[in-house]
């Protein structure tokens, strides 16, 4: 059976006692009955989150839970020296050990989640080893998890000043109680909780990631309020928000992963606060992020690791962290507003940036991931994208927190596709196959209901009902906001229904044993501009958003199968423009000249891969010469469309965005009149000479002192630098190899020195030396009073008699306690 993207019609319209309309919410202002609500005085739940075990995936998703069981994140522990149990803080009664920080519990949520979801016994009972760790580390006063006199990696918090791990572990208990209702939970959450409103209000929330995160640990008040009552948590809560970074009215931190976890901190505490503003602030925050860097496909934003002024290209690039965390934050955002927009932004997320965030396999990830990147390589890229290093390497060794962090999207995804109403009813708001069992209609009984979809590859949506009796209860069916014009048929006849885009169909009637419901989304071609991004555009059909299929060329590291390293090289060009028809289709063609191409659906249920993908555009296309990798090796920076390009017209491939681990996404399109515009090449540096040191940062590279690019300050971070960190107060060397022996007698040196960022100052001291044989002599200075000076925000020179020899030393003195590095350094 061909699997190729359906596009039908129905028929006639037809009537009964149903009651069938659309509606922006679901109805009701009480809390469901069947399934813990919010309690007053806290807003109503508008969805609610039914417990672990109640939604059963299948297809294509519960295929992506069984490779991640099987991939990196299910075998970490084997990979990840954070994970070893010997002496690890997690585990021990008393707090004391090493990796105390927020590597286990980053790792847990994800792993625990699949395993519930998958109900995987052996891993459960491997979960439940640190679930048990934690809950036997509580002491009297309260307090649970590591208690040692040491800071995480990223902070220099000590002891119970860092709350940041403990809002993590959290999350993986509230999940454990979700699943098997262990009440040592709620005592374990209620004795911390008064632990915490012990806490002198000018402690609490101290230090950076715990104050800008603090809005996980206000979401655990209020689960553990909704189960318990206790209004002295109400007291907590406002205590949390007060010390909590005020992301309620504005952006307080540019960090991808902060802004994605942080941003609606302000719709949590409306739900105490009661405030509009408040509730308003996410959607406000999630708007101005992409505003600023967020004009580019794929639901996220440029922010490699932080939003920088300038740097809002699609070529910038998102932490796989960052992706995970939205879809959570969009997922949370959905049950407390009802609000369909933040299911379609979750969907953006996780089809269109997360599956290639990750081998197909889910056997190594990449830290960064861009809707423009054509090469996904070891090299380092900064200052192009921000961090240095190899952060486009797929790898199950590197991206520490990634590396531990990235497992919670699926599960969480695949326990959010269904939600309970407040009027006894279900929700279906992300289409997938799977199977509910949920209690509705006033006396609660039991329902089992079975979705067969392909979505998002599909538009058909089949539902069968299964029940011991009848029963009257809701039931909403999402429309996405792309949709114009569902179609729906209920016992195999078609009901109109007049509904906008991102409504919800509610289907009010008494429900019987295999009663069906097919409800059909079509989905057409939407080309989206892009106008403050260079008037780029991107394509899409219905859900999925299209990349240009670019062929691969894989070098495998050494390791060992199978946690092996790769690099991904394009293999074919990656460098057009589309050429689009403006004339409107006739009647069953695609818009803009675009071709649909199906296949059959993928054996393994693994559609993510150039090769299984079921659905392809054609599209018509030229290349544009002049777009080529820039200095750091990145997708240079879009220009102005329409772009002038004389190059053939050729026929290009597109796929879905998550199939392509290297892609184009964002495309200049083709002009041919006058206002079409001659892009201009990058301006690729020569180096000087061949460059080495005595050691260089894994994010630094040591040719960034001969690319002859000069600084505008010590602290200049948008050009490569070389720094020796983290060696502190050493002797170091840089060398300068030519081909043939060059003269030299002027020496020119910039320090890098990040006073009030970092750790690098200029140097103690430093001299010349040249190569004469197989030895290292010092070059004489020239003329009385000359010296080897130390200047910060400039250079400094010194006169050397003049000397012939084809390599050269910097000799450099490192200053006690701090590091030191060099931005370029000049021989004349």
């Amino acid at each position: 059976m061909s699997w190729s993207l359906m596009l039908m019609m129905v028929g006639a319209a037809f009537g009964g006692d149903e009651v069938v309309q659309a509606v922006d919410r679901p109805n009701g202002t009480a809390g469901n009955a069947h399934y813990v609500s919010n309690r007053a005085p806290l807003q109503p739940s508008a969805l609610i989150k039914l417990p672990i075990g109640a939604i059963r995936p299948d297809g294509w998703l519960r295929r992506q839970l069984e490779l991640q069981a099987d991939g990196m994140m299910g075998h970490l522990g084997e990979i990840s020296r954070f994970l070893k149990r010997e002496g690890n803080a997690w585990l021990s009664p008393t707090g004391e050990g090493s990796q105390g920080w927020e590597e286990v519990p980053y790792w847990l949520k994800g792993y625990l989640n699949t395993a519930l979801v998958l109900g995987d016994e052996k891993m459960i009972a491997e979960a439940k080893i640190w679930l048990e760790g934690a809950l036997a580390s509580q002491k009297e006063d309260g307090w649970f998890g590591p208690d040692q006199d040491r800071g995480g990696a990223a902070t220099r918090l000590k002891g119970r000043d860092d709350l940041w791990p403990n809002m993590i572990m959290l999350f993986c208990l509230q999940d454990w109680y979700d699943a098997t209702g262990d009440a040592r939970v709620i005592e374990l959450m209620t004795r911390y909780f008064r632990y915490l409103m012990t806490v002198p209000e000018e402690k609490y929330l101290l230090g950076y990631w715990p104050k800008m995160r603090g809005g996980d640990q206000l979401y655990s008040i209020y689960w553990l309020y909704n189960r318990t009552g206790e209004e002295w948590l109400l007291e907590l809560a406002a205590k949390n928000h007060r010390r909590t970074a005020r992301w309620d009215e504005g952006l307080p931190n540019w960090h991808n992963v902060n802004i994605a976890q942080c941003f609606g901190e302000g719709a949590t505490w409306w739900l105490q606060s009661g405030n509009q503003s408040d509730l308003e602030s996410a959607n406000r925050n999630w708007l101005e992020v992409r505003r600023l860097y967020g004009q580019v496909p794929g639901g996220m934003f440029g922010s490699d690791e932080n939003c920088r002024p300038g740097c809002d290209d699609p070529r910038q690039a998102v932490e796989t962290c960052g992706i995970v965390e939205e879809m959570l934050s969009d997922e949370i955002l959905l049950a407390i507003t009802g609000d369909l927009t933040w299911a379609d932004r979750c969907e953006d997320a996780a089809y269109n940036s997360l599956p290639a965030a990750l081998t197909e396999d889910l056997r190594a990830l990449r830290y960064l991931t861009a809707p423009n990147q054509p090469l996904s390589d070891a090299q380092n890229h900064s200052p192009g994208i921000q961090n240095g290093g190899a952060m486009y390497h797929y790898s199950p060794h590197r991206h520490r927190c990634c590396q531990h962090n990235h497992g919670h999207g699926w599960p969480y995804f695949a326990q959010h596709l269904w939600y309970a109403t407040p009027d006894d009813g279900l929700a279906t708001v992300f289409y997938s196959e799977s199977t509910v069992t949920a209690k509705v209609g006033e006396e609660g009984n039991a329902v089992r209901i079975r979705q067969r979809t392909l979505y998002p590859f599909s538009q058909r949506v089949g539902l069968t009902v299964e029940l011991d009796r009848a029963t009257d209860f809701p039931l909403y069916l999402r429309v996405p906001g792309w949709c114009e014009d569902p179609h729906l048929r209920i016992a195999g006849e078609p009901w109109p229904v007049k509904v906008e885009p991102g409504q919800y169909i509610r289907i009010a009637r008494t429900w019987h044993d295999f009663d069906e419901i097919v409800l059909d989304l079509p989905m057409s071609i939407e080309l989206r501009r892009w106008e403050e991004n260079h008037d780029s555009v991107s394509v899409s059909l219905g859900p999925l958003t299209y990349s240009l299929l670019i062929a691969e060329e894989r070098r495998r590291s050494e390791r060992e199968a199978p946690w092996m390293e790769w690099e991904l090289l394009p293999a074919s060009p990656w460098n057009y423009a589309l050429k689009l028809e403006e004339a409107k289709p006739d009647p069953g063609e695609l818009a803009y000249g675009f071709e649909l191409v199906g296949s059959d659906w993928p054996e393994n249920d693994i559609p993510w891969t150039p090769e299984s993908v079921p659905v392809k555009l054609r599209a018509s296309a030229r290349k544009v010469p002049q777009w080529q990798l820039d200095r750091h090796g990145l997708c240079a920076e879009l220009q102005d469309s329409p772009v002038k390009t004389d190059e053939l017209d050729e026929t290009i491939t597109l796929i879905p965005m998550g199939a392509a681990r290297l892609r184009v996404t964002a495309f200049p399109f083709v002009g041919d009149g006058e206002d079409a515009i001659q892009w201009s090449a990058p301006q690729l540096p020569k180096l000087l000479y061949r460059a080495t040191a005595s050691h260089t940062f894994d994010g630094d590279v040591a040719t960034a002192i001969a690319d002859g690019l000069e600084p505008s300050s010590s602290g200049d971070h948008s050009i490569p630098r070389h720094t020796f960190w983290p060696h502190k107060g050493t002797k170091e060397w840089l060398q300068a190899e030519f081909d043939e022996p060059r003269r030299c007698e002027v020496v020119r040196v910039y320090w890098f020195d990040d006073t009030g960022v970092g750790q690098c100052r200029v140097p103690e001291s430093w001299r010349v030396l040249y190569r004469d044989g197989e030895a290292w002599k010092p070059a004489a200075l020239k003329g009385e009073g000359e010296a080897y000076g130390v200047t910060k925000d400039g250079w400094d020179e010194v006169l050397i008699e003049p000397v012939t020899a084809k390599a050269f030393r910097l000799e450099i003195e490192l200053q006690e306690g701090f590091s030191g590095g060099v931005l370029e350094w000049i021989l004349e």
